[in-house]
């Protein structure tokens, strides 16, 4: 048998802990201020010892109730989280991917008509805006390429599942008769490593003199495209700008050492459908 608190209390203390007032807690539960006063003694009660100090008017937590908070905080928010996910997935079966709009515009959409076929009892829902500001939509799978920086944590990082190599190189608009080469550098915001790693990797220096930054990469080369400069981009991203002359990547593309991965969602089961889907990934990238 479980030794545990009221848990109608905990949620008192906890709401009051948080709001900082137990007239505050009482509108956010709509109950009545002697409803959670009586609920906050309980709890007291329960435990033997007090939780707050008097403090004017009000209530101040003390050293116990401090540490109480600091315990239960964590677990309301991960039982909030863990319990949207669980609605959402019931209201909305299937498959919840996250990955950035280009890789969803440019290859994965594209291609999705072929997973259908293959598996037509599976259905995706996109999420789709930068990759690294995904991490809490609650997705079941993020598909992203640069893991750095502190959106992903050690045990993301250490979840993560290779699907396939990705190789960048930089494109332009073909040069107009008696053009200069172009001296901007397209870079984006949030993969700021790419152009670092793909001097270091090739060898070359473009002598690139001044840079413009934008938050997607489909801008990036929509940005290459009006001729404002040179983008670094994943070779698959522009398949269809290369084949119609739209751009050109004269030193081609190089292979970089992090591969496109998978993040399973944290702390749930990684479901039937995801592995089929990461399987199906694989093959077609």
């Amino acid at each position: 048998m479980r030794s545990l608190p009221p848990l109608s209390a905990l949620k008192v203390f906890e709401a009051i802990a948080r709001t900082g007032s137990v007239t505050a807690a009482a509108d956010e539960l709509h109950r009545t201020h002697g409803a959670v006063s009586r609920q906050l003694r309980m709890l007291q009660e329960h435990a033997g010892i007090a939780l707050f100090d008097k403090q004017g008017n009000g209530l101040r937590l003390n050293a116990h109730g401090a540490e109480l908070y600091a315990l239960i905080r964590p677990l309301f928010d991960q039982l909030e989280t863990g319990y949207e996910s669980l609605l959402r997935r019931a209201r909305h079966p299937g498959l919840h991917v996250a990955c950035s709009a280009t890789f969803a515009m440019r290859w994965l959409v594209p291609h999705l008509a072929d997973f259908y076929r293959q598996h037509p009892d599976i259905r995706i829902r996109l999420s789709m805006t930068s990759a690294r500001e995904l991490r809490s939509e609650g997705a079941d799978l993020l598909i992203a390429w640069d893991l750095s920086g502190s959106a992903y944590s050690q045990a993301d990082l250490a979840s993560a599942v290779p699907l396939a190599p990705v190789a960048f190189g930089p494109v332009h608009a073909p040069g107009r008769k008696g053009a200069r080469k172009p001296t901007v550098r397209i870079a984006h915001d949030f993969t700021t490593s790419a152009w670092t790693q793909w001097h270091q990797l090739s060898g070359r220096d473009l002598k690139l003199t001044s840079e413009i930054t934008f938050p997607h990469t489909h801008l990036c080369i929509e940005a290459a495209v009006s001729r404002l400069g040179v983008a670094l981009v994943e070779q698959r991203l522009v398949r269809q700008e290369l084949e119609e002359a739209a751009l050109v990547a004269p030193y081609g593309f190089v292979t970089f050492p992090e591969p496109l991965m998978a993040l399973p969602a944290q702390g749930r089961a990684l479901s039937p459908e995801a592995s089929v889907f990461m399987d199906w990934l694989r093959t077609a990238l």
